[in-house]
């Protein structure tokens, strides 16, 4: 069972936001003996919670709280003491408590068997029904602040009354599920910093005239190597990654957008190892092989196991070395420049694709003015925020949905 907090007094509660922060949020302070209120602009919860995982719903992933930890690629240590509270572990046995069946995949990324998104909305659902939380389809419009505390929230139709007010709006990304940045606006006007609001695990765009001629090829096992405008390594990984008609995209290099916070004209750089498994001296022995087995061919002719077919005319242009040169005069300069090119590939990045389609947004209210412990704001009493309204962020797999488990959970197990 989940360890929660004696109530020391029944308390007014209203959160904002009917997400899966804000669900397991009022769950949690609802069964602790609070009247707890959940307002929810959609007509329906969990609207962004049914499309994750592509409809199957990667709720966590089965690691430790160290691991989930090193998955966060903004401000971790934030979350040292809540994590310790309410993990990845916690947050699977609370789902299987309530009679969710779940299953680990590759990476240890956990869904529910049923692979329907749907049955862990309907979990958490019954959750805030067993705890009589009321749940009231309304726009918030306001936070109201008196000495100091939250004392009411503003929503259409008039006021709610409260003690506390847990906000879990969401950040930018999804805004078609409801994710419109409402939050910042709360926080920022009850003096909150608002670190700004940026995309993240989204697709990169990049040089249109190399990979619009590469578009649709699929790249297993890279090598990927994201520099910045010095040429100082900022990412680094191995993975998959996709050439698109506006630039790059694929499970690695959503990755590598999560460490890039800055852009200008000139400011990164992916650099692809094409053979990873081979080092300079490997590499060029197995080019020295093929060649050898098409010497008399022209270069552009001879580089079919090496390169993938929709990539030989860009290596080609990029090699420097003439397309109709016979391999048997391929220069052993020329042949070093080709290793080069093949440990790596540079495509040069211009930007990252709109907020609205990305995994995840970065940035939000500043953690700064948070207490880790609680969740509650440093500035205004009775007043938390959980979820991705903050400023945390996390690589795939189910790490951001435990952000959202583990500061919900502690918010509300906190008031």
């Amino acid at each position: 069972m989940i360890n929660l907090k004696t109530s020391e007094s029944k308390k007014r509660v209203v959160v904002i936001g009917g997400g899966a922060a804000g669900m397991i949020a009022a769950g949690v302070a609802a069964h602790r003996g609070h009247s707890v209120t959940l307002v929810e602009k959609n007509s329906k919860l969990g609207r962004k919670l049914l499309i994750t995982g592509k409809g199957r719903c990667n709720l966590t992933n089965n690691c430790s709280d160290a691991q989930f930890l090193e998955n966060v690629t903004c401000n971790h240590q934030f979350l040292h003491s809540s994590v310790s509270a309410f993990g990845p572990a916690d947050t699977m046995l609370f789902f299987e408590e309530l009679g969710l069946e779940l299953v680990t995949e590759r990476g240890g990324r956990v869904f529910p068997a049923s692979s329907k998104s749907s049955d862990v909305l309907e979990a958490l659902e019954k959750y805030l029904d067993s705890g009589r939380v009321k749940v009231i389809a309304a726009k918030a419009h306001q936070l109201i602040i008196r000495d100091g505390g939250v004392a009411a929230v503003a929503v259409s139709g008039g006021e709610i009354a409260c003690d506390a007010a847990v906000i879990t709006t969401g950040g930018l990304s999804y805004p078609k599920t409801g994710s419109t940045g409402d939050g910042y606006a709360f926080a920022e006007a009850s003096g909150h910093k608002i670190i700004p609001p940026r995309a993240s695990l989204v697709p990169l765009e990049a040089d249109l005239d190399i990979c619009s001629r590469m578009q649709g090829l699929s790249l297993r096992n890279v090598g990927v190597t994201i520099l910045d405008h010095e040429r100082h390594q900022v990412f680094s990984d191995f993975g998959e990654m996709l050439f698109t008609h506006f630039g790059l995209s694929g499970p690695v290099i959503l990755s590598a957008s999560a460490h890039m916070r800055s852009y200008d004209k000139t400011s990164y750089r992916a650099v692809i190892d094409l053979k990873p498994a081979l080092d300079h001296a490997k590499l060029e022995q197995r080019i020295l092989r093929d060649f050898e087995l098409y010497k008399n061919r022209e270069f552009s002719n001879a580089l079919s196991g090496l390169f993938h077919k929709t990539m030989i005319p860009v290596a080609v242009e990029k090699s420097g070395i003439p397309p109709d040169t016979r391999v048997h005069s391929v220069t052993k300069a020329q042949r070093r420049s080709l290793v080069e090119l093949m440990k790596a590939f540079e495509v040069k990045i211009t930007g990252p694709r709109p907020i609205d389609e990305a995994v995840i947004t970065s940035g939000g209210v500043s953690v700064k003015d948070i207490n880790q412990r609680t969740m509650q704001s440093k500035l205004v009493n009775g007043l938390y925020f959980a979820g991705e309204v903050l400023d945390l962020d996390a690589y795939t797999g189910g790490h951001n949905l435990q952000i959202a488990w583990t500061t919900g959970f502690t918010a509300g197990n906190s008031i």
